[in-house]
């Protein structure tokens, strides 16, 4: 247990101090056992695909070329789900999943070395956590954070998008498993360069949220304050939805502008409770919140696809911007949990 726990600590430290280093603490703590449970059962998965792969290509195959294509897929699986379902919103948040889901797996496959190996040398787990357990947890969080930048470019996720992240984690895995260099140095390396490269990424995730958050908020509140005035349709976004009016009867339009003007609403409400706490202050919802929640849902049954996707480019509707109400509609449940 002791030899274990060793082989972990650095890994575990890390993945605190990932939690820490977030300022505006989105991801709740289930979430992250979440991640960790996940990865502990993608060892599992891959420990028994390795066994088959080994018979057939032999030890060092496997280890060079094959185990990392297969288990950073597995590990990869998380990350993409969470992404596509619009529930990991910024690079810090991505970043913890992902080494989380790693922490997980490489928890797993210390305690099977420690099985395999039966050697006493604490030396050796201090290197098995500082190595192998800093590369699983580095390489997903580095899958997760190219993944959540580049579909964040785009309004439609497609698979394509999450290739170049899966790649390079595949690549660095396969780098450190040819052992170029000495156990020592490759330790080393692993070491530096990874948590350096997450922490940077990290202070430019900063940067990009608060530059999201002052240019959203301000291209929100301006369309809002065109609905509410009644001067939208002389807009180039009033027009473009005054196109659409021959298509539909007169209550679905009249419900496209509803929809439009409660997401609005919430959209500026999830920015304003971000940037509060971005200052450290911690809003509560009130039953406004959750009566517009309510009504979004009836309209957007309302409006069907079609509709949805008339309003599409009017909801600046990338990944960031449609987890803004993913993000907002936790914080009413947990409202909501409270009341109760």
């Amino acid at each position: 247990m002791i030899r274990i726990a060793v082989s972990l600590i650095p890994v575990l430290a890390f993945l605190v101090m990932l939690i820490f280093l977030d300022n505006y603490k989105l991801l709740k703590p289930l979430s992250i056992f979440k991640a960790i449970g996940f990865g502990l059962l993608a060892a599992v998965f891959c420990y028994f695909l390795n066994r088959i792969f080994l018979s057939i290509f032999g030890e060092e195959i496997l280890s060079k070329y094959i185990a990392p294509i297969l288990e950073e897929s597995a590990k990869a699986l998380l990350p993409v789900i969470l992404i596509k379902k619009g529930k990991i919103g910024f690079l810090v948040d991505a970043a913890i999943i992902g080494f989380a889901v790693g922490s997980g797996f490489a928890l797993l496959e210390n305690i099977y070395y420690l099985n395999q190996l039966q050697n006493s040398n604490i030396m050796l787990w201090i290197f098995r956590g500082f190595g192998t357990a800093i590369l699983h947890g580095g390489n997903t969080a580095i899958f997760a954070l190219i993944s959540i930048y580049l579909t964040g470019k785009y309004k439609q996720i497609k698979l394509v998008h999450f290739l170049p992240g899966l790649l390079a984690a595949i690549v660095i895995h396969s780098f450190f498993n040819h052992f170029f260099l000495p156990p020592l140095i490759n330790t080393m390396l692993q070491v530096l360069v990874l948590p350096l490269l997450l922490i940077g990424i990290f202070s430019i995730s900063e940067k990009g949220m608060s530059k999201w958050l002052q240019s959203g908020f301000d291209s929100d509140v301006t369309m809002l304050g065109f609905l509410k005035s009644g001067k939208f349709s002389e807009t180039i976004q009033g027009k473009y939805l005054s196109g659409f009016r021959n298509s539909f009867s007169g209550e679905v339009v009249l419900d496209l502008y509803c929809y439009l003007r409660i997401y609005l609403e919430l959209a500026i409400r999830a920015k304003g409770v971000l940037l509060l706490r971005e200052s450290g202050l911690k809003v509560d919802l009130d039953d406004e919140i959750k009566a517009k929640f309510k009504e979004l849902l009836f309209l957007e049954k309302s409006i069907g696809k079609a509709g949805k996707a008339i309003l599409k480019p009017l909801l600046n509707s990338s990944q960031k911007d449609l987890w803004q109400i993913y993000f907002l509609e936790n914080q009413k449940r947990d409202v909501k949990l409270k009341d109760i």
